[in-house]
């Protein structure tokens, strides 16, 4: 059984899940899908954190003491949010591996370097042997590739970034990522009659407008 993980540079909270998938690959199949979050906020008519003014301060000040509590240093790039398509396809093209996916993570949040252009991602690139960067993320395979992972996440239903996916099961978010841990153990646990129960609440209000 494959597990998806849907991600984007964009998001600091994906780079503090990272190093947790990474040791889910190891010992599980994970499809690596780069995706851009934007494009499911606009599907589900939805802002981000960083488009709420006291959203996004809170949400940068949490980051910060989640990636203390982890015991890793975070640098957030010059700008956020940026435009992460450059990292998207540079990612695709350099294969959405291991490798690939951990070197442009540690540029953009472990460095602190921009990942808006093709320009600001050239030294990265350049470390995972793509000289030349703008012909790379130009190339229509990569841009079709990217397209393809999104849409891969419109079907399974993905709501957000991050999220790991597997047989209709969402997880969405970094603090999500025990729960994940818990049912690949015991798949039964999805299913209990409690949490059957609660998944098919009715709704009892709607917003109007």
């Amino acid at each position: 059984m494959a597990i998806n993980w849907y991600f984007d540079f964009i998001s600091p909270f994906a780079w503090l899940q990272w190093p947790k998938v990474r040791t889910l690959a190891a010992e599980r199949e994970v499809i690596l899908r780069p995706i851009l979050f934007a494009g499911v906020l606009d599907h589900h008519g939805q802002k981000g954190p960083a488009e709420i003014p006291k959203k996004r301060e809170f949400t940068y000040r949490y980051v910060f003491w989640r990636a203390r509590q982890a015991e890793r240093t975070l640098r957030f790039p010059p700008a956020h949010p940026f435009n992460p398509l450059a990292a998207l396809r540079l990612c695709v093209a350099a294969g959405s591996g291991i490798a690939a996916t951990d070197a442009i993570f540690e540029w953009i949040w472990g460095q602190g370097n921009a990942g808006d252009s093709a320009q600001a991602l050239a030294p990265v690139a350049e470390h995972l042997g793509i000289p030349d960067v703008e012909a790379a993320i130009a190339n229509p395979v990569v841009k079709a590739t990217l397209r393809e992972n999104f849409n891969a996440a419109l079907t399974d239903g993905v709501f957000g970034v991050l999220t790991l996916a597997w047989d209709g099961h969402l997880f969405w978010g970094d603090d999500a990522h025990d729960f994940a841990l818990a049912c690949l153990r015991d798949p039964k646990l999805w299913d209990e009659p409690e949490m059957r129960r609660v998944a098919t609440l009715p709704v009892g209000a709607v917003r109007a407008g």
